[in-house]
Parts: C-alpha cells; structure tokens; sequence
C-alpha cells in the first residue's frame, strides 16, 4: 500500500498524481482516497473528492457440463452360450427371427428365449426351427440344434401376460448335450433391483451379435407389470430373448440370467429401451416344471 508524506507540497503532489493514475483507470490506494494525512493546499476544498468506484469485473457464465453418452450396443464375435433362433425354409434358407441363450439343467438340453418368440411355431423332428449357439457371419461353430418342444407358462397360454413371457425350449444334435458344448447360464430368480447386467441380442439387420452394459431397473407407473428396463440403443428386431446376465465371467462369457428380451411390448418398441418379465416364481416354478 503506497503511505503519503508530510509536507503540504509533496501532499499535493501526491494528490495529483493519485488523481492522475485515477483518471488513467487504475484504482487508488485507499488511504491516499479517503484518509489523508496532510491539511489541504490553498485554494482547495475542504471536502475531498471521492475515488470513482470501480467497474465490477463480470462474473463468467459457466458452461454447462456435456450430457453422458447414450449407451450404445456394440457388435462383437459372440459367445458360446447365446445364439440365434432361426426358421428353416426351403432350399435351405435359414431365416434368423429371434435370440436365445443355454441355461443349466440337470438334462443338459435346455435354452431360455421369449414365449412370444417360439409360442405357435412348428418344433420337434418335423419342426423348422432350430438354434445356434455361437452364431456370427453366417457360421455354426457350436452347430446346429434343432427345437424339440417349448414350455411357456399358461398364464401366457391363456392371455399373452407380459410377466410370463418366457420360454423353456429343448433342443437336440445327435446324441451330444448342448450345455457340454457351449456352457451355459445359470437361472437365478427374485432378484433385487437395480442390477447392472450384459444384454446379448441378435439384431435381424446383422449377421452378428451385440451386447451392452448396464444398469437394470424395475419398471415403474405400470400396476400389475414385473418387468426389467434396460436403456441402450441397438436392440432391434430379431433381439428378443436374448439374455440379461449377471456377473458375467470374462473367461467363458457366461453368467446369472435374470431376463430375456421380452415382455412389455414383447421387449420394447424402439431399440433404444428393452424389457424383461422379471424372474419370480413364476419363473422359478416354470424351470421346476420342465426340468422334473
């Protein structure tokens, strides 16, 4: 802080040039504005002129923070224990609808998808449909497994209730067991919500899989609809059934299936949101059924 002295003259001075820096706007000191030290010089005023108070400096209008990203399914060579479902026609020509993954059972020969997905379609030896586990670019590396039968629950039977859409579906090559060659998944119900899961589905525009990581909620302002939500963009048609896994192992690619793409608007209506039918005991008393 600049002091003043104390003779008259240097006063004077020192006033002047105070009013000087002041007019060139840089601020005086306090005490050279307001508490001088020195009678005032002849001819002056008693009253000291004010310091002109200085301009506010403005504050910065801060920049809003970016949005996240939107998750995004991302196209990947696939894994063993979830495959595409597909229609065989004639000459061949395999017509891929929808996505299923294999789940443990004691018979070895069981695969989970939605019911909306295999309910009313011809199955068993005369059937069409059969599933590949593994499948992309238009490659069977754990083959080719045709669909015996389905087991949905009635409730889906009777009225198409979105909580039961879930399908047991077996499935038979030769004489090998589909859950020795690909692995498989682990059923597990009544599940806490949120939990962030893997979605694996099989988009009907692709000839590979995709898969996306997130958090998995409950859908809420719906009465009478357990369902899982899952926001991420990529799930078009042809992902129903595919399987929402927990703590998935990086070394097999398999984990704890607590959904399948479906449900709720049969698994959405646009690709950047899915649904599940929760597993409850509905679900539970189902696999019981099938695998007793």
């Amino acid at each position: 802080m600049r002091q003043i002295g104390m003779l008259a003259a240097v006063s004077v001075v020192a006033a002047a040039v105070v009013l000087a820096l002041s007019a060139a706007g840089r601020p005086a000191s306090a005490d050279a504005s307001t508490n001088p030290t020195s009678t005032p010089g002849p001819g002056s005023s008693s009253t000291s002129t004010p310091s002109p108070a200085a301009t506010p400096t403005p504050t910065p209008t801060p920049t809003p923070s970016p949005s996240p990203s939107p998750r995004v399914a991302q196209a990947f060579s696939g894994t063993a224990a979830v495959g595409a479902l597909f229609l065989t026609r004639k000459g061949g020509k395999l017509d891929h609808f929808c996505s299923a993954a294999v789940v443990r059972s004691p018979q070895e020969d069981l695969v989970i998808t939605a019911a909306h997905c295999v309910w009313g379609k011809t199955l068993g030896t005369k059937g069409n449909v059969i599933f590949g586990p593994g499948w992309h670019n238009g490659k069977f590396p754990k083959g080719r497994w045709l669909v015996m039968s389905a087991t949905v629950d009635s409730k889906w039977k009777k009225d198409k209730n979105p909580n039961d859409d879930v399908a047991f579906i077996v499935v038979r090559s030769g004489s090998q067991k589909i859950q020795k060659v690909t692995g498989a998944e682990t059923l597990e119900t009544g599940t806490k919500l949120p939990q962030t899961v893997q979605v694996i589905g099989y988009p009907d525009s692709t000839s590979e899989p995709v898969k996306c990581t997130g958090p998995a909620t409950q859908l809420k302002g719906r009465k009478y609809l357990d369902q899982l939500v899952f926001d991420c963009d990529g799930f078009a048609d042809g992902t129903s059934g595919g399987p929402f896994l927990m703590r998935v192992d990086k070394s097999t690619g398999t984990g704890d299936v607590i959904g399948v793409i479906g449900g709720y608007q049969e698994g959405g209506v646009s690709p950047n949101v899915s649904y599940s039918s929760q597993f409850l005991s509905n679900i539970a008393d189902l696999y019981k059924q099938v695998t007793s």
